[in-house]
């Protein structure tokens, strides 16, 4: 019979977008449970401020500034993780981009931000690690998706379609993987992060500040993922949605 034990105590752990919000927060949730990360932003001065901040509390953790829509660089980070710790046990795909407006606004270059990094970044990600975990018969997916990628809203059409995306990734890899790697599909609803923050259109800015004003922490996702991953090896957390209580959407 499966039961949960501390079985994240010494896991590998990638998370990407960890300068911040969510991945901040899961990284911080991981290593009071022992596990060695590896933390990857652009940010170099957050991801330093946050490893000196993890390792004062005598966690393994290591960082590289990687892009994820740069294939070489995530490629890079799953090596560093590698060639440091020996192993990959889990990938956090959390890096995104949210810069909403609608689409008669033709705001082309964020479509195209918002797919190289909602989506290519997620699959490059998968491609890093899929080769490890299969020599060493194990390991964990986690895709952050959002609520978005569950319901289309107005004003989000790219936004929803890579989150959308995500989910399908995230299920065409549960079925592909077979009873040695996991997937997990995470999908929050608003969580107060920076992505708001990367909304230039200034209806679809005040819409998301309306919204956005029953955000929960980042920690709740954080407490989410960290479920996902103790999880005994045969039981897959494969879908989780989360939002705000007073959130209607």
């Amino acid at each position: 019979m499966s039961k949960v034990t501390d079985s994240i105590k010494g896991k590998v752990v990638i998370i990407t977008g960890a300068s911040s919000g969510l991945g901040e927060a899961t990284a911080r949730r991981l290593a009071e449970r022992g596990a060695r990360l590896v933390l990857a932003a652009r940010r170099e001065e957050r991801l330093q401020s946050l490893q000196k901040e993890l390792t004062a509390k005598d966690a393994e953790v290591i960082y590289q500034v990687t892009d994820v829509t740069d294939r070489k660089q995530v490629e890079s980070l799953a090596k560093a993780a590698k060639d440091k710790f020996g192993r990959i046990d889990v990938l956090v795909n959390n890096a995104g981009l949210m810069p909403l407006a609608p689409l008669d606004k033709l705001k082309v270059d964020e479509w195209e931000q918002m797919i190289d990094v909602n989506i290519k970044g997620v699959m490059y990600g998968i491609a890093a690690v899929l080769p490890t975990m299969r020599e060493q018969h194990s390991g964990h997916v986690i895709n952050l998706s959002s609520v978005a990628g569950h319901k289309v809203f107005q004003g989000a059409a790219v936004y929803c379609a890579t989150k959308y995306a995500v989910r399908a990734l995230s299920e065409g890899l549960r079925m592909e993987a077979g009873d040695e790697i996991r997937s997990t599909n995470i999908s929050p609803g608003a969580v107060a992060t920076e992505l708001t923050s990367t909304i230039t259109d200034p209806k679809a800015a005040k819409a998301a500040d309306e919204m956005y004003k029953v955000a929960i922490d980042p920690d709740a996702v954080a407490r989410a993922i960290v479920f996902a991953i103790e999880q005994p090896h045969d039981v897959d957390i494969n879908e989780i949605i989360l939002r705000p209580t007073a959130q209607e959407l």
